[in-house]
C-alpha cells in the first residue's frame, strides 16, 4: 500500500492543525471569562493553590512521597500565591514572575526523574516476568503532573495580564489596545500570544501575496 499510508499522514497532520486551533480558541474564550470575571477568578486560583498544597502535604504523609521533593513542590506553589497580589495584572519583568517561570520546569524535571527512578527501580527488584511492578500507573504519574505541576501554572498563563505594550504585535499600530474612554486597555497574556502568531501568520501571507495588506485573521 502506497496511497492509504500518505492519507494517514495527511489525515494525521489536518487533526493537529484542528487540535492546535481548539485549544487556542479555548485558551483565548477562558482568558475572556477571567477578564469578565476577575474577583471570582482570583478567588478560585487562591483556593486551588491551597489545595495543591494540601494534596501535597497528604501524599508525603500517606503515601510515602519523598520529603524534598514534596517541599519543592509546595515552594514553588507558595511563589506562585504570590503573583497573586496584583491579580491579573503582572509584568514580565517580576522576579515572581521569572521565578514562577523557572520552578515550573525545574518541577516539571524533578518529578519525571523521581517516577522514573521509582520505576527503574521497581523492575530491577523484579525475579520473574509475572512479577507485578510496583509503581505508580500512568493515569497516576499524568494525573499528578496535571494537577500539582501543570494546573496551577497554565491558570496563571491563562489568568494574568500583561502589562502595556509589553508583546507588541505586528501591523497593531492602528488597533491599540484601548477601551472607549481612550485609555490603554491591558490584555491577557495568551490573547496577547495569539494575536501575535495570528498578525505573524497574516504577515506571512501577505508577503507572498496570498491575503491583501488589509485582511486579518
Amino acid at each position: 500500500m502506497w496511497i492509504l499510508p500518505l492519507v494517514g499522514y495527511l489525515g494525521s497532520i489536518v487533526g493537529f492543525c484542528f487540535l492546535t486551533l481548539a485549544i487556542a480558541s479555548g485558551l483565548y474564550y477562558l482568558s475572556e471569562l477571567v477578564e469578565e470575571h476577575t474577583v471570582i477568578a482570583k478567588r478560585l486560583l487562591t483556593q486551588l493553590i491551597y489545595g495543591v498544597i494540601v494534596l501535597q502535604i497528604i501524599l508525603c504523609v500517606v503515601d510515602r512521597f519523598p520529603f524534598l521533593l514534596g517541599l519543592m513542590v509546595i515552594g514553588s506553589h507558595v511563589v506562585y500565591l504570590g503573583n497573586m497580589r496584583r491579580f491579573p495584572f503582572v509584568r514580565l519583568t517580576d522576579p515572581l514572575f521569572l521565578a514562577s517561570c523557572v520552578l515550573v520546569l525545574i518541577n516539571h524535571y524533578f518529578c519525571f526523574r523521581h517516577f522514573s527512578t521509582l520505576q527503574q527501580q521497581s523492575y530491577s527488584r523484579m525475579t520473574s516476568m509475572y512479577d507485578q511492578p510496583d509503581v505508580p500507573t500512568f493515569s497516576e504519574i499524568a494525573s499528578y503532573f496535571g494537577l500539582c505541576v501543570w494546573l496551577i501554572p497554565f491558570a496563571l498563563f491563562v489568568s494574568l495580564s500583561a502589562s502595556d505594550n509589553v508583546l507588541p504585535t505586528m501591523g497593531s499600530t492602528d488597533r491599540a489596545s484601548t477601551d472607549s474612554n481612550g485609555k490603554n486597555k491591558r490584555q491577557s497574556i495568551i490573547k496577547v500570544v495569539v494575536d501575535s502568531v495570528l498578525d505573524g501568520i497574516a504577515e506571512v501571507t501577505r508577503m507572498f501575496g496570498l491575503k491583501k495588506k488589509d485582511d486579518r485573521f
